[in-house]
């Protein structure tokens, strides 16, 4: 068994503990339940070195999913209907249709078929429209140095 009380979590010191500097007056003593017990051993509290954060990209690759939803999206509001009536039509739930719209899910072909026929559309055609938006993008942003070791196609590949 263990000797810790059975509320108390057990920490392991990463790094050696600074001594905080001492508290005085009347904040020196909580009071109410967060107040620690007088015979409870008090434990070194481990220092974390602040969080490095990366740097930000320069430009953001746009993502598949965010292109296709945004598709599905105008698609659907262009015809004036709602995420029910499409997600009744394709057989999927409004709650998944409405994550696919904003980007946050990775459909499967199936999937996206249904919500395209559910628009009036093929598979094809929603992914051509996707696939148009990405080139326009690309258009906008400022294209990179190529190196010779870059690829040899000259037009966009897309691989499922």
């Amino acid at each position: 068994m263990s000797n810790q009380a059975p509320n108390e979590a057990r920490v392991i010191t990463l790094r050696p503990a600074t001594a905080p500097a001492p508290v005085t007056g009347p904040a020196a003593r909580p009071v109410g339940p967060a107040a620690p017990v007088a015979d409870a051993p008090q434990r070194p509290r481990p220092v974390l070195a602040p969080r490095q954060t990366p740097p930000a990209p320069r430009s953001r690759e746009p993502l598949w999913r965010d292109l296709v939803g945004d598709v599905l999206r105008r698609e659907r509001l262009a015809q004036e209907r709602t995420l029910k009536d499409v997600a009744d039509a394709a057989r999927i739930s409004m709650p998944y249709l409405s994550e696919l719209e904003r980007g946050r899910k990775e459909a499967s072909s199936e999937v996206l078929a249904a919500a395209a026929r559910a628009l009036g559309l093929g598979l094809t055609d929603l992914l051509s429209l996707a696939q148009g938006e990405l080139t326009r993008l690309a258009q906008v942003r400022p294209a990179r140095h190529r190196t010779p070791s870059a690829s040899h196609h000259d037009g966009m590949c897309l691989a499922a």
